[in-house]
């Protein structure tokens, strides 16, 4: 969600009652927040003068590929998004602070490779929140480092996640692999599906994998966002070639916390 949230609040931080986004300018603006971008264009369908000064654009279309965040190592292989009208107060512009009149609406399509996907296990901040995520692994495992985590994508909408797991201070380690599907449940949540662990090579009873499942499944829920103005639905998740495909839709509250962490630092 950092990626949508960061095109999200460069836009807005573009629109005034004088300077209207153009695509250019919004294109621009949203590569500026960008480390990398092989691809990006930004098309917006401006509304009527008389709505445009009232805060109002009709609609806006982005569309990137391999892009990069500054600040998050993770490549993105394809991003389409695509906004509903947009309104803003026309009395936040005095502040040069634009807020959202009413909902913001759009849907949003991404597509991860394999590749992507290893890369970012591989960063200081990925690794970090591994390290928040209590599963309840065997052994009560606490002040873990997680070593060499990877993913592999297989057949059937099924995955491959290994990773070896040491406690610091310690020699021992626990060598995880998990083996799952991937579902959406109720459209908010993704759910693992016949997941099956091996812990140090021997599987892992299911009445654990139950609970682990379960505890994993709180994390996974899109359901968390709502506390910070942000209600999101998967539409749909597929994984086929290597990459993983995410379609899904998203209703930003105008008093959205994310909004209002992103304006600070864009």
């Amino acid at each position: 969600m950092e990626l949508l949230t960061i095109l999200l609040s460069s836009l807005l931080s573009l629109i005034s009652p004088v300077g209207i986004l153009v695509d250019k300018v919004a294109e621009n603006a949203i590569r500026d927040q960008l480390q990398q971008a092989q691809q990006l264009q930004v098309r917006v369908d401006n509304a009527p003068t008389h709505q445009l000064l009232q805060g109002r654009v009709e609609r806006v279309r982005i569309a990137g590929r391999n892009l990069r965040l500054k600040q998050q190592d993770i490549q993105i292989a394809l991003l389409e998004l695509e906004t509903d009208s947009i309104e803003l107060d026309p009395r936040s512009f005095r502040r040069s602070k634009p807020k959202l009149k009413r909902p913001l609406q759009a849907g949003v399509r991404l597509v991860l490779t394999q590749e992507n996907i290893n890369k970012a296990l591989q960063s200081p901040e990925l690794i970090a929140r591994l390290r928040k995520i209590n599963l309840g692994l065997p052994g009560n495992v606490q002040n873990t480092d997680f070593i060499n985590p990877r993913v592999e994508f297989l057949t059937n909408n099924r995955l491959r996640f290994q990773v070896e797991i040491r406690e610091q201070g310690k020699e021992q380690s626990l060598f995880v692999l998990l083996e799952t599907g991937l579902g959406v449940l109720q459209e908010r949540q993704i759910q693992l599906i016949e997941p099956i662990i091996f812990v140090n090579g021997e599987e892992v009873p299911p009445a654990f994998v139950k609970i682990l499942v379960s505890n994993l499944g709180q994390h996974l829920d899109l359901q968390n966002l709502e506390q910070y103005g942000l209600q999101a639905r998967i539409l749909q998740l597929n994984m086929r070639n290597k990459q993983i495909e995410l379609a899904a839709f998203l209703h930003l509250e105008p008093s959205s916390k994310l909004l209002e962490i992103r304006r600070r630092s864009v």
